[in-house]
C-alpha cells in the first residue's frame, strides 16, 4: 500500500538523482583540458569597456594594467564609464588615458543599462571593433588575456569568457571561501562543458563579445544578473559561450560575510529572474533547433530550485520520521551510500581543484569554513526566491587597490599564473 508521503518524497528523489547524476557527470569532464594550437598573431581590434560605479579607489590600477597588455595597443581602445558617480573615477581614469563617458540616470542604475547606454554610442563611432571585452572595476588582468582572446575571435568563437580568478584570496577566510568556490566551478561547469562541447556561462567580466552578434541581436540585458541572461538569450538563438581557459581575470572577493551574503543574493534574485522569463523559450527553442546545448543551458538555470527541492526534502525526512517511526519507504531512490558520495563529493571535488592549481597551503584551511560558505546558500536560495521580482541593484564597495605584481606576489607557482590556474596546456 502506497503511503501519503511517497505521493511526495518519490518524486523528489527522481529529480535529486537525476541532477546529481548529470551534475557529477559533467564535472568529470571538467578534470582535464583539451589540447589546444593557438593563433599567436594579434588581428583582432578590441573595445576594452569598464563599467564603474564610484571606483576610484581601484580603477586608476585597473586602466594601468589594460594599458600595458602583450597586445599592440593600436589594436585595442580602454573605455570607462564613469556610471552615476559621487567621486573621481572619471578623472583617475582619464589621467590613466582612457577614454570616459559619463552617464547619469537616476531610474536605470543597474550595469547592464550602462552597458547598454555604451553599446549604442560605441556602434555610432566611426571607428569599429571586432570584440568587445568587459571588466569590472575592480579587476585585474592577465597580461595575454586579449592575445587569448584573439585566439578565440579568430577561430570562429562568438561569445567568450575568461578564467575568474580571485585578486585577493587569502585576505579573509570570506575571500577564501569565496575564491574557492570560483576555482572549482570554473574547472567543473566552465571547462568542463566546454570539453564536451556544451555552452558554458558569461560571469558578469573577464567577457569577450563578438561585435557582430551585438550589432545584430543587441544588448537588451538589463536584470541584476546581466551576464546570465544575455547568455540564456545568445544561447536560444543558437550562439553558445565558450571557454577561455587561460584568459584570466582577477576579480576583488568579498571581505566580509555580509558583503558575501548581499552579492549573493542579488544572484540568487537574478537567477530566478532569468530563469522564469527565459526557461519556456528554451525549451521550445531546444526543441526546434535539436540543440542539447539549450537544454543544458535550462538545466543551469534550474540549480537554484534543485537546492530548494533538496532542502525540502530533508525537512520532510524529518518529519516523515517524527510522524511515522515505522514507516520506511520502499522506494528509495537514494540509498545511503549515494547520499554519502553527495556529501563527500562537494569537499573532495574542491580538494581536487586546490591540488591541481597548486594553491597556497592557507587556502586549504580555509576549506574547514567552506561548508559555511556552502550551506549559508540555503537561506540565500530562498531570500533570492521570494525578492526574485524585485529589481533594485546593490553596489560591492570595492577598496582592495591592487597592482599585478601585487597579485603575482601571491602565487605560489613558478609560472606567471594566477593562484587559481592549473597551467596545464
Amino acid at each position: 500500500m502506497q503511503h501519503p508521503f511517497d505521493l511526495v518524497m518519490i518524486p523528489m528523489q527522481v529529480i535529486i538523482f537525476l541532477f546529481t547524476l548529470y551534475f557529477f557527470v559533467i564535472g568529470f569532464c571538467g578534470m582535464w583540458r583539451r589540447k589546444e594550437e593557438k593563433i599567436l598573431t594579434p588581428k583582432s581590434t578590441f573595445a576594452v569597456i569598464v563599467a564603474a560605479h564610484n571606483e576610484s579607489t581601484v580603477i586608476g590600477e585597473l586602466v594601468d594594467n589594460l594599458s600595458n597588455l602583450n597586445y599592440p595597443r593600436d589594436l585595442y581602445d580602454i573605455f570607462v564609464i564613469a556610471d552615476n558617480c559621487d567621486d573621481n573615477t572619471a578623472d583617475v581614469a582619464k589621467n590613466g588615458g582612457a577614454i570616459v563617458y559619463e552617464r547619469r540616470d537616476e531610474t536605470k542604475k543597474s550595469k547592464g543599462f550602462a552597458l547598454e547606454w555604451m553599446f549604442d554610442k560605441l556602434f555610432k563611432m566611426e571607428k569599429t571593433y571586432d570584440g568587445v571585452v568587459i571588466f569590472d572595476a575592480d579587476n585585474l588582468v592577465h597580461p595575454d588575456f586579449l592575445m587569448e582572446m584573439n585566439n578565440r575571435l579568430l577561430k570562429g568563437d562568438r561569445i567568450i569568457q575568461g578564467y575568474l580568478d580571485a585578486k585577493n584570496p587569502y585576505d579573509t577566510w570570506v575571500a577564501g571561501t569565496f575564491a574557492i568556490a570560483f576555482w572549482v566551478i570554473d574547472h567543473i561547469s566552465h571547462l568542463a562543458k566546454t570539453n564536451i562541447g556544451l555552452s558554458a556561462v558569461l560571469g558578469g567580466t573577464g567577457m569577450c563579445i563578438a561585435s557582430d552578434v551585438l550589432k545584430k541581436y543587441g544588448w537588451r540585458a538589463t536584470c541584476l544578473t546581466e551576464d546570465m541572461e544575455f547568455t540564456m538569450e545568445s544561447l536560444a538563438e543558437g550562439i553558445k559561450t565558450t571557454w577561455a581557459h587561460d584568459a584570466i581575470v582577477y576579480d576583488e572577493k568579498p571581505l566580509t560575510f555580509k558583503q558575501s551574503w548581499n552579492q549573493r543574493k542579488r544572484w540568487a534574485q537574478g537567477q530566478f529572474d532569468v530563469a522564469h522569463r527565459y526557461i519556456p523559450k528554451m525549451l521550445v527553442e531546444g526543441w526546434r533547433q535539436k540543440d542539447i546545448r539549450i537544454w543544458d543551458g535550462c538545466i543551469y538555470l534550474l540549480q537554484p530550485h534543485f537546492l530548494m527541492i533538496s532542502t525540502l526534502f530533508i525537512i520532510i525526512s524529518y518529519v516523515q520520521l517524527g510522524f511515522t517511526p515505522f514507516y520506511t519507504n520502499i522506494y528509495n531512490l537514494m540509498p545511503r551510500e549515494l547520499m554519502t558520495f553527495i556529501m563527500l563529493g562537494q569537499y573532495i571535488l574542491p580538494m581536487i581543484i586546490l591540488f591541481k592549481i597548486r594553491a597556497k597551503f592557507k587556502a586549504w584551511l580555509y576549506m574547514l569554513l567552506y561548508p559555511v560558505f556552502i550551506y549559508s546558500w540555503i537561506p540565500i536560495i530562498f531570500l533570492g526566491f521570494i525578492h526574485r521580482n524585485e529589481h533594485e541593484w546593490s553596489h560591492t564597495k570595492h577598496t582592495r587597490a591592487m597592482n599585478y605584481e601585487d597579485i603575482m606576489g601571491n602565487v605560489k607557482n613558478t609560472r606567471d599564473l594566477p593562484a587559481g590556474h592549473d597551467g596545464e596546456n
